[in-house]
This record gives structure tokens, C-alpha cells and sequence, in this order.
């Protein structure tokens, strides 16, 4: 502690003796430079080589804590992780690793954090806190924001096997692994498809439109030229990954072809409606009970014979009638 005060005096020496120093500096001046040179001294103050560090996933990394000035001798050190706006976690507390980085991670002399094998669950805010009760300042603080990248994953393409000339079409491509966000870009017969089509003379009459954020491919109209094999790249700063290519074919509609076999539904129809007009003229569609005889037998009376006699209709009583 002397020897820096001591250091600080001689500094303040040595103005003085310069040249270019005006003789008018009072009394009041030196007491505040010298005050002020030992209070830097007595403050615990942080540095870091780097606030915003990244790497790749599964990669090391580190998080750069340094102390610039100290005067305490063991100055209580802690790690503490910020995510998603919730509470702070420990992640070095009383000189151990603790949390998800409990196996992952080492403190590096005199207050560097390590991370070990870093994936995307480690990407957070960091805060570095250095107490020092010996000091004028007691207490400093870094915030690092770490990124892990992560290369995206196989694709989802979606491409329409077959489209007819001059109708719209939509080609989808997505992945939700990667981070950064991946971004998109389409391929037909392993040529790359520009946003623009009218900076490339093969896509130039093409009426598409590409949105290399959300991976979608929409032509208004198709035309023959399009038909081709397609496939999708997602990419981002940590890689690239493709989906397989898939075959759109683009056909012409038979106009007359669709209208010859409209009449001959129709014909067909016509005759079958035909024919089963004719069949209930000719009584194919009768009942039995309308083909039959309407005739019912009488019914005997209690001691009552009836004669039928060659006159339909006409009847007499037997012999055996008893009034």
C-alpha cells in the first residue's frame, strides 16, 4: 500500500519538474492530484478484453474478467448467469463451478471464466463481480453477452411434384435449430435461384418471388421453365445444410381433351336417362299389385251359400237359405 502511495507522489514529483508544468500551481492543486492518484489506487476496477464473445457449439470459450487495480489480498470473485430476463444464477460462487457448468467449466486466474464444451444453452448474459472490502471502491462489475452458434439442421422442403402451366405454386423450406437465425437460399438443377429474376438472364421472364427469412418460393404463373429439380440451403455463420432435391414437373392442359370427355358424360347420362324413360312407358317399373286382379271373393254369411253365375257380379241363394 505504501509503495503505491510512494508511486503516486513521485509521479507528482516529476510533473512538477517538468518544463512545460506553470509555476501558479497552489498548494490545493497537489493535495487534489495526490488525492486523487491514491484513491485509483484504493479502487477495485475491471476490464475486459472482449463484452460480446461467441463460438461455435461444442467449442471452448472464454470470458474475459480482468483487474485492472486492487489492493485487497484474497478479493471474494462470483459468476452469475443472466437468461432471458430471470434471476441471476451462480455460476462460480465461493471458488466453485456450480449450476449446468458445474462440469463444463473453470475458474482461470484471477477471475477468467472458462466454459468448456459450450452449447446453445450457455448463450446468456454474464455478469463477472469482484468484492474487495480492503479498497477505497469495494466492488466492480463486467457484463459479458455470450453467443454459441449453432449450425442449422437438415431442412424441411416442401416442393409440388406437378403444377400446370400458368397456375401460381409455393415451395417451402425451413429449420428452427440453427442460431443466428438461419437464412435461405434456393437451387434449381443445382443452379442457385437470385431474389431478383431479372438480374440473371435463365430467371428472367420467371414470375417468383424469393424471401431468403422465411425459405418461401412463390411463382404467380408458372411457365415450362420452370419444371426442374429443386432444393433448399439453410445457412448461417456457424454452417450450411441442404434438403434433397425434388422433381417439379410443369404440364400443358388438354383444353380439348377436357371437353370431348365432358360430352361424353353427358351422352353417357343422356342414354341412360333415355332408357330408363322408355322402360317405365313399357311398364318395366309396374307393381305386381297393379299388374293383378282387383276382384275379391265375397265373404259367406253365417248359413249362407252364394252362387256365382256365369254373369260376373251375379249371385243366388241355395236351397239351403233359412230365413
Amino acid at each position: 500500500m505504501l509503495q503505491d502511495v510512494f508511486r503516486v507522489g513521485s509521479e507528482v514529483f516529476k510533473r512538477l519538474q517538468r518544463p512545460d508544468v506553470e509555476e501558479s500551481i497552489d498548494a490545493n492543486s497537489l493535495l487534489l492530484v495526490f488525492i486523487t492518484g491514491c484513491v485509483s489506487v484504493l479502487a477495485v476496477v475491471l476490464k475486459t478484453s472482449n463484452k460480446t464473445p461467441w463460438a461455435n457449439e461444442f467449442e471452448s470459450i472464454e470470458l474475459s474478467c480482468l483487474i485492472e487495480s486492487i489492493s485487497t489480498v484474497n478479493p471474494r470473485i462470483e459468476w452469475k448467469k443472466i437468461k432471458n430476463g430471470e434471476q441471476p444464477s451462480y455460476v462460480y460462487y465461493e471458488k466453485k463451478i456450480s449450476g449446468d457448468l458445474e462440469n463444463r467449466a473453470r475458474l482461470r486466474e484471477p477471475a477468467t471464466l472458462v466454459i468448456v464444451n459450450a452449447t446453445r444453452s450457455d448463450t446468456a448474459f454474464y455478469r463477472c463481480e469482484v468484492t474487495a472490502p480492503s479498497d477505497h471502491k469495494t466492488f466492480d462489475e463486467i457484463l459479458i453477452d455470450l453467443r454459441i452458434r449453432v449450425k442449422p439442421v437438415v431442412p424441411t422442403c416442401s416442393v409440388p411434384k406437378s403444377v400446370p402451366v400458368g397456375k401460381s405454386a409455393e415451395l417451402s423450406c425451413v429449420e428452427h435449430e440453427g442460431f443466428p437465425r438461419s437464412q435461405y437460399q434456393w437451387f434449381r438443377n443445382k443452379e442457385e435461384i437470385p431474389e431478383d429474376p431479372k438480374s440473371s438472364p435463365k430467371f428472367f421472364n420467371s414470375s417468383y418471388v424469393l424471401n431468403g427469412e422465411s425459405g418461401t418460393l412463390k411463382f404467380s404463373a408458372v411457365r415450362k421453365e420452370d419444371a426442374g429439380q429443386y432444393y433448399c440451403r439453410a445457412k448461417n455463420e456457424a454452417g450450411v445444410s441442404e434438403c434433397a432435391p425434388q422433381m417439379m414437373e410443369v404440364y400443358d392442359i388438354n383444353i380439348a381433351g377436357i371437353v370431348l370427355g365432358v360430352l361424353v358424360v353427358v351422352v353417357v347420362l343422356l342414354c341412360i336417362t333415355v332408357g330408363i324413360c322408355c322402360a317405365y312407358r313399357r311398364g318395366y317399373f309396374a307393381s305386381q299389385k297393379q299388374m293383378g286382379s282387383n276382384y275379391k271373393t265375397p265373404g259367406k254369411g253365417d248359413g249362407v251359400d252364394y252362387v256365382r253365375t256365369e254373369d260376373e257380379g251375379d249371385f243366388r241363394h241355395k236351397s239351403s237359405f233359412v230365413i
